[in-house]
């Protein structure tokens, strides 16, 4: 079972049709923490704002879990805001503890840069991921955000767009994974990379 995880910030139905739609069915939404601990995977969607995210996560008892299950080598993507969360620290309206699971920050689109970013951008593979099996290099995917990801280490970074600058639009450390963009509003390259996401989950 993979565990969408509802915190109050997340467009959570369409994260799980997307699943559906990618043939993928042993798929729930919860705010249950017991279900978040014993699920195979776990996914960290997110919309809104860092600080509020954070809150709510720690309100909901689950921020502890998804640190815990992650290190334990659980899957678990982060979409958007939910990958922008895996960081140390980010630095959006102040400054703010992350999940510390991929080492970086997460930072505004430099001054100049149309934001927020909105559309579709071409994601180009720098290395080999299973997250992005047959997905050809160069597909794109729908963006919607104002910052951005940028890891400590560059090795993390498993997909980059541009928009303005070029960024980390997908990351890889162990067993987590992060996307900037939605894939549940991608189309067919979108939902392949949630099909390959359960792939992983199943083993």
């Amino acid at each position: 079972m993979i565990a969408i995880i509802d915190y109050g910030m997340g467009n959570l139905r369409s994260v799980q049709k997307g699943f559906e739609h990618a043939g993928v069915s042993d798929v729930v939404v919860t705010s249950d923490p017991r279900t978040v601990e014993s699920a195979e995977a776990l996914v960290l969607p997110g919309v809104g704002a860092f600080r509020d995210a954070a809150a709510n996560l720690r309100a909901a008892c689950m921020w502890d879990i998804v640190r815990e299950r992650a290190s334990s080598g659980a899957p678990l993507l982060g979409i958007c805001l939910g990958m922008q969360l895996l960081v140390d620290v980010s630095y959006e309206d102040g400054e703010w503890e992350g999940l510390g699971l991929v080492r970086g920050t997460c930072e505004r689109l430099p001054v100049g840069v149309k934001v927020p970013h909105i559309g579709w951008n071409t994601v180009e593979q720098p290395k080999p991921s299973r997250l992005f099996v047959g997905i050809p290099d160069g597909a794109a995917f729908y963006f919607v955000h104002s910052y951005r990801v940028v890891p400590a280490d560059e090795s993390c970074i498993i997909g980059r767009t541009e928009h303005g600058v070029p960024f980390a639009a997908a990351v890889e450390s162990g067993s987590v994974y992060g996307v900037q963009f939605h894939p549940e509003k991608s189309s067919e390259m979108g939902l392949r990379l949630l099909a390959n996401f359960a792939a992983l989950a199943r083993g």
